[in-house]
């Protein structure tokens, strides 16, 4: 792929502290994605994709090295900044749906747009577009409780998506859906990336999932072990 790098991660490494010692989550990583990617982290628990994954969304920083991330050094970030560049640049999807229960449909997908100055009809517009991609404009009043767990994800994606950003972030996104849920969760999100040239990556250990991603980033003990572009094979 030609596009330009979105993500350039040089030399990273993080560590935890673990009693009086320390525990190396990522060993020496440099990646880097280009726009437009449809890209997963695999491995599996413990290999620290979702550590990776945190570093990228600017939800954690690197202990050495970094991640330039969109144009944005995520180790010299302040907490304002990264908080900035995730509510205007960043989507995250995760296995939990992470839905405010009290709130319905339209207000959970709406409140990723409360935090940018945006008018109320520039986001009803936003929001009833994004419900519109993952056909949910019929759930519009629906709270989280009536809906099915693939109808909480398809939310989370929309929440995810409302904002047109330039990178989403999935964690797990298939963990407690069921195969034919799971199927039809990627093949929306492949559909987003190729329409709104949106740059995709995911963390994951699901089979159902990396049959759809063009390239496969494995993790095995905090260190890259491959990174296959393998093409679009999720074409079913």
């Amino acid at each position: 792929m030609e596009n330009n790098p979105i993500i350039t991660i040089t030399d990273l490494s993080k560590r935890y502290k673990v009693g009086n010692g320390e525990f190396l989550a990522l060993k020496n990583i440099n990646l880097t994605f280009a726009e437009g990617e449809f890209s997963g982290i695999v491995g599996p628990s413990g290999s620290g994709k979702t550590t990776l994954l945190n570093i990228i969304g600017s939800l954690d920083t690197p202990s050495d090295g970094d991640a330039i991330v969109i144009g944005k050094s995520i180790r010299s970030l302040t907490h304002k900044q990264a908080a900035m560049l995730r509510n205007i640049n960043i989507g995250f999807i995760f296995q939990t749906y992470n839905l405010l229960p009290v709130y319905t449909v339209y207000e959970n997908v709406e409140f990723a747009l409360l935090l940018q100055k945006k008018t109320f009809s520039e986001r009803k517009k936003a929001v009833m577009e994004a419900l519109d991609w993952l056909g949910l404009t019929d759930k519009v009043k629906s709270r989280p409780a009536q809906l099915s767990g693939g109808e909480c994800q398809r939310v989370a994606i929309a929440r995810a998506m409302v904002k047109r950003p330039l990178l989403v972030l999935a964690d797990e996104p298939s963990a407690n859906l069921d195969a034919t849920n799971s199927h039809h969760i990627v093949q929306t999100m492949k559909k987003l990336n190729k329409e709104l040239k949106t740059t995709f990556i995911f963390a994951t250990h699901d089979e159902k999932v990396m049959q759809y991603l063009d390239r496969i980033i494995t993790l095995k003990d905090g260190e890259v072990e491959k990174d296959e572009n393998i093409g679009n094979t999720g074409n079913k």
